[in-house]
Protein backbone atom coordinates (compact mmCIF):
# COMPACT_ATOMS: atom_id res chain seq x y z
CA UNK A 1 0.00 0.00 0.00
CA UNK A 2 1.31 3.07 -0.84
CA UNK A 3 -0.93 5.26 1.03
CA UNK A 4 -1.49 4.73 5.47
CA UNK A 5 -4.29 3.73 6.14
CA UNK A 6 -6.18 3.18 9.76
CA UNK A 7 -8.11 -0.29 8.84
CA UNK A 8 -9.90 -2.02 5.82
CA UNK A 9 -13.60 -1.50 5.05
CA UNK A 10 -15.97 -3.57 2.47
CA UNK A 11 -19.28 -1.36 2.04
CA UNK A 12 -22.18 -3.33 0.64
CA UNK A 13 -24.03 -0.83 -0.62
CA UNK A 14 -26.03 0.00 -4.13
CA UNK A 15 -26.71 3.62 -3.74
CA UNK A 16 -24.26 5.49 -5.20
CA UNK A 17 -25.11 8.85 -3.00
CA UNK A 18 -24.62 6.77 0.03
CA UNK A 19 -21.33 5.34 -1.60
CA UNK A 20 -19.70 9.00 -2.30
CA UNK A 21 -20.47 9.93 1.47
CA UNK A 22 -18.36 7.05 2.75
CA UNK A 23 -15.80 8.02 0.31
CA UNK A 24 -15.70 11.58 1.91
CA UNK A 25 -16.45 10.17 6.09
CA UNK A 26 -14.35 7.89 5.81
CA UNK A 27 -11.30 8.71 3.38
CA UNK A 28 -8.24 7.74 6.53
CA UNK A 29 -9.74 3.52 6.18
CA UNK A 30 -8.86 1.66 2.87
CA UNK A 31 -12.34 1.23 1.13
CA UNK A 32 -13.68 -1.45 -0.52
CA UNK A 33 -17.21 -1.23 -2.52
CA UNK A 34 -19.48 -4.29 -4.02
CA UNK A 35 -23.01 -3.48 -4.77
CA UNK A 36 -25.01 -6.68 -3.63
CA UNK A 37 -24.65 -9.53 -1.04
CA UNK A 38 -23.66 -12.04 -3.09
CA UNK A 39 -20.68 -9.70 -4.09
CA UNK A 40 -20.00 -9.42 -1.18
CA UNK A 41 -19.46 -12.77 0.04
CA UNK A 42 -17.03 -13.48 -3.11
CA UNK A 43 -14.99 -10.60 -1.86
CA UNK A 44 -14.45 -12.11 1.75
CA UNK A 45 -13.58 -15.36 -0.22
CA UNK A 46 -10.75 -12.68 -1.59
CA UNK A 47 -9.58 -10.76 1.01
CA UNK A 48 -10.30 -10.39 4.72
CA UNK A 49 -11.36 -6.51 5.85
CA UNK A 50 -11.34 -4.92 9.41
CA UNK A 51 -14.50 -4.24 9.12
CA UNK A 52 -18.20 -4.55 6.87
CA UNK A 53 -20.72 -2.31 6.50
CA UNK A 54 -23.59 -3.32 5.02
CA UNK A 55 -26.57 -1.98 3.99
CA UNK A 56 -29.75 -4.00 3.81
CA UNK A 57 -31.42 -2.94 0.63
CA UNK A 58 -29.08 -4.36 -2.03
CA UNK A 59 -28.82 -4.75 -5.87
CA UNK A 60 -30.34 -7.70 -7.82
CA UNK A 61 -33.40 -7.76 -5.30
CA UNK A 62 -30.99 -8.91 -2.35
CA UNK A 63 -31.71 -8.06 1.11
CA UNK A 64 -28.74 -7.11 3.74
CA UNK A 65 -30.28 -9.07 6.49
CA UNK A 66 -30.42 -12.03 4.83
CA UNK A 67 -26.71 -12.42 4.04
CA UNK A 68 -25.92 -11.10 7.42
CA UNK A 69 -25.47 -14.72 8.87
CA UNK A 70 -23.45 -15.66 5.27
CA UNK A 71 -21.08 -13.18 6.11
CA UNK A 72 -20.61 -13.93 9.19
CA UNK A 73 -20.18 -17.69 8.66
CA UNK A 74 -17.63 -16.74 6.20
CA UNK A 75 -15.62 -14.30 8.54
CA UNK A 76 -16.85 -14.51 11.68
CA UNK A 77 -14.19 -11.95 13.02
CA UNK A 78 -15.08 -9.40 11.14
CA UNK A 79 -17.39 -6.57 13.26
CA UNK A 80 -20.44 -5.97 10.71
CA UNK A 81 -22.56 -2.37 10.50
CA UNK A 82 -25.63 -2.60 8.97
CA UNK A 83 -27.25 0.88 7.71
CA UNK A 84 -30.57 1.08 6.41
CA UNK A 85 -33.48 3.42 6.12
CA UNK A 86 -35.80 0.69 5.93
CA UNK A 87 -35.79 -1.50 8.58
CA UNK A 88 -38.15 -1.31 11.45
CA UNK A 89 -37.72 -2.06 15.17
CA UNK A 90 -37.79 -5.68 15.12
CA UNK A 91 -35.43 -6.11 12.08
CA UNK A 92 -33.27 -3.76 13.55
CA UNK A 93 -33.22 -5.94 16.61
CA UNK A 94 -33.62 -8.96 14.71
CA UNK A 95 -30.04 -8.16 13.01
CA UNK A 96 -28.22 -7.60 16.83
CA UNK A 97 -29.36 -11.03 18.18
CA UNK A 98 -28.16 -14.26 18.09
CA UNK A 99 -25.55 -16.30 16.06
CA UNK A 100 -24.19 -14.59 12.99
CA UNK A 101 -25.33 -11.02 14.32
CA UNK A 102 -24.09 -7.54 13.44
CA UNK A 103 -22.20 -4.96 15.84
CA UNK A 104 -23.99 -1.96 15.30
CA UNK A 105 -27.42 -0.77 13.74
CA UNK A 106 -27.25 3.07 12.24
CA UNK A 107 -30.33 4.17 10.16
CA UNK A 108 -30.53 6.70 7.55
CA UNK A 109 -30.22 9.34 6.94
CA UNK A 110 -26.53 8.52 8.72
CA UNK A 111 -25.39 10.81 11.01
CA UNK A 112 -21.70 11.80 9.98
CA UNK A 113 -20.45 11.62 13.55
CA UNK A 114 -22.34 8.45 14.65
CA UNK A 115 -20.75 6.69 11.69
CA UNK A 116 -17.26 7.82 12.69
CA UNK A 117 -17.67 6.81 16.04
CA UNK A 118 -19.40 3.36 15.71
CA UNK A 119 -16.60 2.34 12.59
CA UNK A 120 -14.02 3.13 15.29
CA UNK A 121 -15.55 1.89 18.21
CA UNK A 122 -15.82 -1.64 16.19
CA UNK A 123 -12.54 -1.84 14.49
CA UNK A 124 -11.13 -1.50 18.53
CA UNK A 125 -13.56 -3.27 20.45
CA UNK A 126 -15.49 -5.67 18.67
CA UNK A 127 -14.59 -8.87 16.37
CA UNK A 128 -11.29 -10.20 17.37
CA UNK A 129 -11.15 -7.87 20.55
CA UNK A 130 -14.26 -9.85 21.72
CA UNK A 131 -13.42 -13.43 21.00
CA UNK A 132 -9.92 -12.32 23.44
CA UNK A 133 -12.55 -11.80 26.23
CA UNK A 134 -14.75 -14.95 25.31
CA UNK A 135 -11.28 -16.88 25.65
CA UNK A 136 -9.63 -15.61 28.68
CA UNK A 137 -13.65 -16.23 29.77
CA UNK A 138 -13.35 -19.70 29.01
CA UNK A 139 -9.52 -19.90 30.95
CA UNK A 140 -10.92 -18.66 33.74
CA UNK A 141 -13.84 -21.09 33.91
CA UNK A 142 -11.44 -23.90 32.97
CA UNK A 143 -8.66 -22.91 35.14
CA UNK A 144 -5.67 -23.31 32.66
CA UNK A 145 -3.03 -22.02 33.73
CA UNK A 146 -0.45 -19.22 32.54
CA UNK A 147 1.64 -20.88 30.24
CA UNK A 148 -0.44 -23.38 28.71
CA UNK A 149 -0.72 -24.13 25.20
CA UNK A 150 -4.12 -23.19 25.01
CA UNK A 151 -3.53 -19.86 26.81
CA UNK A 152 -1.10 -19.02 25.14
CA UNK A 153 -2.63 -18.75 21.80
CA UNK A 154 -4.93 -16.14 23.84
CA UNK A 155 -2.20 -14.08 24.23
CA UNK A 156 -0.80 -14.28 21.36
CA UNK A 157 -3.89 -12.84 19.92
CA UNK A 158 -4.51 -10.53 22.00
CA UNK A 159 -0.87 -8.93 21.90
CA UNK A 160 -1.72 -8.80 17.50
CA UNK A 161 -4.79 -7.07 18.32
CA UNK A 162 -2.78 -4.63 20.36
CA UNK A 163 -0.13 -3.96 18.13
CA UNK A 164 -2.72 -3.51 15.37
CA UNK A 165 -4.54 -0.92 17.26
CA UNK A 166 -1.16 1.11 16.87
CA UNK A 167 0.47 0.81 13.76
CA UNK A 168 -2.46 0.97 12.01
CA UNK A 169 -1.58 3.92 10.18
CA UNK A 170 1.52 4.46 10.97
CA UNK A 171 3.89 6.20 8.69
CA UNK A 172 7.46 4.59 10.49
CA UNK A 173 8.73 1.16 11.31
CA UNK A 174 8.36 -0.38 14.45
CA UNK A 175 10.61 -0.13 17.52
CA UNK A 176 10.97 -4.17 17.67
CA UNK A 177 13.29 -4.11 21.17
CA UNK A 178 10.78 -1.43 22.51
CA UNK A 179 7.61 -3.48 22.18
CA UNK A 180 9.33 -7.04 22.78
CA UNK A 181 10.50 -5.58 26.22
CA UNK A 182 6.41 -3.78 26.24
CA UNK A 183 5.14 -7.25 26.02
CA UNK A 184 7.75 -8.98 28.00
CA UNK A 185 8.38 -11.09 24.96
CA UNK A 186 11.43 -11.59 22.01
CA UNK A 187 12.00 -9.56 19.04
CA UNK A 188 11.52 -12.75 17.09
CA UNK A 189 7.80 -12.99 18.71
CA UNK A 190 7.28 -9.67 17.67
CA UNK A 191 8.60 -10.13 14.25
CA UNK A 192 6.13 -13.11 13.85
CA UNK A 193 3.53 -11.36 14.91
CA UNK A 194 3.95 -8.78 12.56
CA UNK A 195 4.34 -11.26 10.05
CA UNK A 196 0.86 -12.89 10.92
CA UNK A 197 -0.67 -9.17 10.91
CA UNK A 198 0.27 -8.62 7.35
CA UNK A 199 -0.60 -12.32 5.85
CA UNK A 200 -4.20 -11.59 6.86
CA UNK A 201 -4.11 -8.25 5.13
CA UNK A 202 -4.39 -6.24 8.53
CA UNK A 203 -0.77 -4.38 8.36
CA UNK A 204 1.16 -2.32 6.12
CA UNK A 205 3.54 -4.91 4.31
CA UNK A 206 6.10 -1.87 4.81
CA UNK A 207 5.43 -1.79 8.41
CA UNK A 208 7.18 -5.48 8.77
CA UNK A 209 9.35 -5.72 5.45
CA UNK A 210 13.05 -4.99 7.06
CA UNK A 211 12.44 -4.47 10.41
CA UNK A 212 14.34 -1.62 12.46
CA UNK A 213 15.22 -1.18 15.65
CA UNK A 214 15.33 2.59 15.33
CA UNK A 215 11.90 4.31 15.21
Amino acid sequence: MSERYKGSILIVEDDLEQIRLYAQVLSAYRLTHVSSGTAALQALDERRPDLVILDHVLACGELGLAFLPKLKAVAAHVPVIVISGTLDIAGQIQALQGPGSASYVITKPVDIETLERTVATALNECGLPEAVQTLRSLERAELIEEGDRERLFTERLARQIELLRRLRGAAKKPNLSELAGEFNVDRKTIRRDLRDLIQRGQLDPALGAGEQDEV
